[in-house]
C-alpha cells in the first residue's frame, strides 16, 4: 500500500474513538486495493495508554496484516512497557534519537 496511515500524536483514550473509526475505514479501502500488507507510522506519537495500543491489537485479529514503518520512542517505551515488543522491528522502523 502506497499510503501509510499516520497515528496523531496523542493516541489514547481520549482520540481513540476517532482514530478508530480512521483507521478502520483506511484499512478497509487497503484490503479492496489488494495491499499485501498494511503500512502504519507511529513516529509523530508523543503520548500513548492502552486504549491506543489496543487500536492496533484490535486491527491485528483482522484479516490484513499490517506492519509498523516507523516509531517514536514514546510508542516504543509503551509497546515494550505492554509487552508488543514483536510490533517492533528493527528493520521497518525508524526511532527518534537512534540514527536508524
Amino acid at each position: 500500500m502506497a499510503e501509510r496511515f499516520e497515528l496523531p500524536a496523542e493516541l489514547n483514550i481520549y482520540s481513540a474513538l476517532e482514530i478508530r473509526d480512521n483507521l478502520l475505514a483506511w484499512a478497509a479501502e487497503g484490503a479492496t486495493k489488494g495491499s499485501d500488507y498494511l503500512e502504519i507510522s507511529a513516529r509523530d506519537v508523543a503520548e500513548v495508554d492502552a486504549s491506543g495500543l489496543q487500536l492496533l491489537a484490535a486491527l491485528s485479529n483482522g484479516e490484513q496484516p499490517w506492519r509498523l514503518v516507523e516509531a517514536s520512542t514514546v510508542f516504543v517505551e509503551a509497546c515494550r512497557t505492554i509487552g508488543l515488543t514483536q510490533w517492533i522491528d528493527s528493520r521497518h522502523t525508524k526511532i527518534e534519537g537512534a540514527g536508524a
